[in-house]
């Protein structure tokens, strides 16, 4: 009978629920069983990769963002009672599920409750440093106290200067073992003719995403070119609209996405991490616009843009005519790793 390995990434966007894509397909690749575990979302877009395989569904950890981002951190202390009850429950949760479902181990993609005592569990992270202005200190204890719950932590990143993240994932103390096992995507680079002038790639939670979406709905109005507009919001059905030069997709799975990037010259998307692990294996040029409060993806966007790689700006200064500084830019490169899936199952 094949060990089942329950995959439990967080409901933050798709970008956590995205990057587990490469390794349910490796740990089916090498014998295991997976087993999905999330909410909204992000549960949503793996049951539609993932049909085979059985999915549970977790406690909410109801996310949201401030219309303004400068209310991020005041609303995120304010919601803190709330987040911290729903790792408790997601914690019983994940007890329960390892005795009905003989669950054998556990990756978790920032879930802080997804872990079990009785079983190798495995934390994914990129931020090992937690950015969060004059709080960092404090932001990054709490993150490492988590942390120090699991068995090893996975950092999707290089270990050496060559890398993505920056101080978010190096750090010289770490308190339990961590591993970085180099970018991770769910695509491959083709050659391939750019058809799509632009592609629009959203994601994240609401309302910043809706906010995003309906004011480069009206900026695209002045691109000269054919776009591709991916809103981010997985559903029943795949809905397609045209208006003009845009077609809108509600969403795309993961081979049609695939090919829609490969397709695209230019690409209009969020700083968040696993967008970046993504374009940077298809070696895109991009464009990146933070999502407002979120220290993180503002420090990955200003870092891309200091060392030439991509531009970008805030998302109150945006405008469509931005767009022609990307040629500027040497656009993103690939490190071509390999991860060695084989070596990190080998806890299990």
């Amino acid at each position: 009978m094949k060990k089942r390995i329950l995959v439990a990434p967080l409901n933050w966007g798709l970008g956590h629920a995205t990057r587990c894509i490469p390794i349910i397909k490796a740990l089916y690749a090498n014998g295991f069983e997976p087993i999905i575990a999330s909410d909204g979302i992000a549960l949503t877009l793996l049951q539609k990769e993932f049909p085979e395989f059985s999915s549970i569904e977790l406690p909410s950890y109801n996310i949201s963002y401030s219309k303004k981002g400068t209310y991020f951190k005041l609303k995120l202390i304010k919601d803190s009672p709330k987040l911290l009850k729903t790792i408790k429950d997601e914690k019983k949760a994940i007890t329960q599920i390892v005795e009905t479902h003989n669950i054998a181990g556990i990756i978790s993609d920032n879930r802080l409750g997804a872990y079990c005592n009785s079983v190798p569990s495995v934390f994914i992270t990129h931020q090992l440093h937690v950015l969060s202005g004059s709080t960092t200190w404090l932001s990054t204890k709490l993150h490492d106290t988590y942390i120090s719950r699991f068995d090893e932590c996975w950092v999707p990143d290089a270990k050496g200067d060559l890398n993505l993240s920056g101080k978010l994932a190096h750090k010289k103390r770490l308190s339990i073992t961590t591993k970085y096992i180099g970018p991770i995507s769910r695509f491959t680079k083709t050659e391939t003719n750019e058809t799509i002038d632009l592609l629009v790639l959203l994601s994240g939670p609401e309302p910043q995403r809706s906010l995003l979406e309906d004011m480069l709905i009206k900026a695209i109005k002045n691109f000269v070119g054919n776009v591709v507009f991916v809103r981010g919001i997985p559903e029943k059905e795949q809905n397609i609209e045209q208006s003009d030069n845009v077609t809108f997709f509600n969403f795309m799975t993961s081979s049609r996405l695939e090919q829609t990037i490969n397709n695209s010259k230019l690409v209009l998307s969020r700083s968040g991490y696993t967008t970046i692990m993504d374009l940077a294996k298809l070696e895109k040029k991009a464009f990146f616009i933070p999502t407002p409060g979120q220290t993180e993806q503002e420090y990955l966007a200003k870092r891309l843009t200091n060392q030439g790689f991509a531009p970008s700006c805030k998302q109150d200064e945006f405008s469509i005519f931005l767009l022609d500084k990307i040629s500027e830019y040497k656009g993103l490169k690939s490190f071509n790793t390999q991860v060695n899936y084989t070596a990190l199952f080998s806890l299990f």
